[in-house]
């Protein structure tokens, strides 16, 4: 069998141990998100941050956007930093169409404060290519994502989903999708277990909502290598406090 393949950012490693904690920065201005930033790394320096660029009032201007980001870079220090535009099809606060997307991505490359970035799998294919190849020669890994609101695929379908994004050159694999029912929870727990199987490389994978929150701490038990808690504002449904959400990974360590 090949040998599972981790992902290392900064002192993080996906796909090792218990999962990564990443906390969401939601500020829609330089000061707001600097504030963010400081509250979280008060708390604790072993996560990721999570920057959603999409809330930010200067994301389409390519000066504004990198000097925020050099400020929070500065703010958080050596703490582990992805950096997100999230579509508003896919949840996030903006429509954009995918020449402005990739804009805003590459734009996030060349400003050299981010170690992840988080690219939207269902966009033009050689376009997707084209970027993963330049964060990969900025050394930025690439978290690769599709997101469900209403449903919950079937599990072939999610498997499918996670396989094309390795197969897509992605570092880290990720879907999130909404469960209308418990037989959806387990459908998404049992995706999560074949793709880490089969990909042999980190994948993170999450079942919204209230039903959903069994997922966001089993990540060790099911293969999930990264969830997402708050400090302040949530991003997504179902999203639970960074010190409950600690306490639960470390309750359901596996010895």
């Amino acid at each position: 069998m090949t040998e599972f393949k981790t992902v290392k950012l900064r002192n993080v490693v996906l796909g090792e141990g218990r999962p990564a904690i990443a906390v969401p920065i939601t500020g829609k201005t330089v000061d707001d998100i600097v504030s963010q930033a400081q509250e979280i790394v008060q708390t604790a320096t072993d996560l990721v941050v999570e920057w959603r660029i999409d809330f930010f009032e200067g994301v389409e201007d390519a000066d504004q956007l990198t000097a925020a980001g050099k400020q929070l870079r500065e703010t958080i220090g050596d703490v582990v930093l992805l950096t997100t535009f999230r579509t508003k099809g896919e949840g996030g606060e903006l429509s954009l169409d995918d020449e402005k997307y990739f804009a805003i991505c590459e734009n996030v490359l060349v400003g050299g404060y981010t170690d992840a970035l988080d690219l939207e799998r269902f966009h033009d294919e050689s376009s997707v290519k084209n970027l993963i190849e330049k964060a990969h020669q900025n050394d930025v890994k690439i978290v690769m994502s599709n997101h469900d609101f209403d449903k919950t695929p079937e599990e072939d379908e999610i498997v499918s989903r996670l396989e094309s994004m390795k197969a897509l050159g992605a570092d880290v694999a990720k879907i999130a999708v909404m469960p209308n029912s418990v037989e959806d929870v387990l459908v998404l727990l049992n995706a999560t277990r074949r793709a880490s199987l089969s990909l042999q490389s980190p994948v993170i994978t999450m079942s919204m909502g209230d039903l959903g929150k069994v997922s966001r701490i089993a990540g060790e038990v099911f293969g999930s290598t990264l969830t997402f808690g708050t400090i302040g504002a949530a991003s997504a449904p179902g999203q639970v406090s960074y010190d409950h959400l600690k306490q639960d990974l470390a309750d359901l360590k596996l010895s």
